[in-house]
């Protein structure tokens, strides 16, 4: 199933946004693909396979407010032509500082190409990142752009050893919070990373970060704090 710019039917399937009064509301996502041929099928449920030939940048389409988890499981496939044990990446608390009310106006421009991901402020992690070497934490400033890449998203923290990479065949327990004041972001329990958060810093959008390789997804949820 090929997926266009906005794209909803399939993925709002496997996500739940979950309050402490128990209500549950779907939520779309809208892709972003440089290839313009990545695929998403749903397996068992809520599974999903998504193979991406290029970039793909798969936002949920609602802006998350306040303190609130994001948290799925993960597995990067590997032993076909179109695995490749690397980049199971994510963005959060993004935000478009040259357009503060429409986040998606320049959705068709940056089309899942990973330097126009540089005029967006958010949080960023490469988990197994530049062939499964790296594991990065970064913070990307937009209002920078057009500045040396140390200033427009500084290297916050990094991780080479093979206890911070991915592993074939594993799922990951991937968690990402944010609080009132710090933002953290673990794998299987252990937190790997945190940075202080400045009041309204944590509010915005999130996004799976893809890139040449197919990865399952499962359990993906949303739960907000209030």
């Amino acid at each position: 199933m090929h997926w266009s710019r906005r794209c909803s039917l399939l993925i709002c399937l496997a996500l739940t946004l979950c309050t402490t009064a128990a209500a549950q509301i779907s939520y779309p996502w809208i892709s972003e693909d440089s290839s313009g041929r990545a695929t998403v099928a749903q397996e068992d449920g809520d599974t999903l396979d998504i193979a991406s030939p290029d970039g793909l940048t798969l936002w949920l389409d609602s802006c998350l407010r306040g303190t609130y988890t994001v948290s799925f499981r993960a597995q990067v496939l590997t032993g076909c032509d179109s695995c490749r044990l690397s980049d199971l990446n994510c963005f959060w608390a993004a935000r478009d500082p040259e357009h503060p009310d429409d986040f998606f106006a320049r959705s068709a421009w940056r089309q899942g190409w990973f330097d126009r991901y540089n005029t967006l402020c958010l949080f960023y992690v490469g988990f197994g990142g530049n062939e499964n070497t790296t594991t990065r934490f970064r913070r990307y400033h937009g209002d920078r752009y057009g500045k040396d890449d140390p200033r427009v998203k500084p290297l916050l923290q990094e991780y080479t050893d093979p206890d911070h990479l991915l592993r074939p065949s594993h799922w990951h327990e991937v968690c990402i919070h944010v609080g009132h004041d710090s933002t953290t972001y673990s794998v299987d329990g252990r937190q790997l990373f945190a940075h202080e958060l400045k009041p309204g810093e944590g509010d915005g959008y999130f996004a799976l970060r893809l890139w040449r390789n197919h990865i399952r997804v499962a359990g993906f949820r949303v739960t907000k704090d209030y």
